[in-house]
């Protein structure tokens, strides 16, 4: 079983910049797909960004596209989100995930079903 542990997360103040960093190990993760999910206070989990397992095609909420950038280094086993133009919305716990496989399915494989293997989530806070 893969163990994810996110880091990268902080207090910023809106209109900053903001990279998170997830680390895989236990087993190689290069055949899957990974996303990144954040939950606010008081509100469900949304979808923030997947990836393909190769890196070559992306999907992201309609709140952060644009202004958010998920990439990942199977060579390092890690993935990758940098936020930019951070606004206090953008409060939340963000949490990495690994995809049960590698099918990838566009905007689909944004859904929260399509995950198995959670970290425990690294906090950001924006301020105003």
């Amino acid at each position: 079983q893969v163990q994810l542990v996110e880091s990268g997360g902080g207090l910023v103040q809106a209109g900053d910049s903001l990279r998170l960093s997830c680390a895989a190990s236990g087993r190689t993760f290069s055949t899957h797909i990974m996303g990144w999910f954040r939950q606010a206070p008081g509100k469900e989990r949304e979808p923030v960004a997947a990836i393909s397992w190769s890196g070559g095609a992306t999907a992201y909420g309609d709140s952060v596209k644009g202004r958010f950038t998920i990439s990942r280094d199977n060579a390092k086993n890690t993935v990758s989100l940098h936020m930019n133009s951070l606004k206090p919305e953008d409060t939340a716990v963000y949490y990495c995930a690994e995809g049960y496989g590698s099918f990838w399915n566009g905007q689909g494989s944004l859904r929260e079903r399509e995950f198995g293997s959670w970290g425990q989530g690294t906090q950001v806070t924006v301020s105003s």
